[in-house]
């Protein structure tokens, strides 16, 4: 016989740790909000952020990181995620040297 799943708990944690990571939580959103308009406005190189990522960039999406790039949409971002095999899902800091290096050969070409 089957036993119904249970859904998992959470931990239980204080009001000051759920504090701390809230407010760790919006830091990392505030300033990749602003890594992404310095993208858009040229201050900053994608190529350096896939080379050497930040620490609060570590758990972004490339597709998102990609689509801050001027002149790059859902499409163009798309083909080049797929152009070196790496998928949608995919983390800047979860890429394979491989990976990253292939994706910075597509930008200085």
């Amino acid at each position: 016989m089957v036993s119904p799943k249970t859904q998992a708990e959470a931990p239980v944690r204080s009001l000051d740790q759920r504090m701390e990571a809230l407010k760790r939580a919006n830091d990392i959103r505030v300033r990749r909000a602003r890594l992404k308009k310095d993208l858009k406005d040229g201050n900053v190189s994608i190529e350096q952020i896939l080379g050497n990522p930040p620490e609060y960039v570590s758990t972004a999406k490339v597709f998102d990181m990609l689509m801050a790039v001027p002149k790059f949409g859902r499409v163009k971002a798309a083909r080049f995620l797929n152009t070196c095999r790496i998928s949608q899902s995919k983390t800047v800091g979860g890429l394979s040297e491989r990976q990253r290096s292939e994706l910075i050969g597509l930008f200085n070409r």
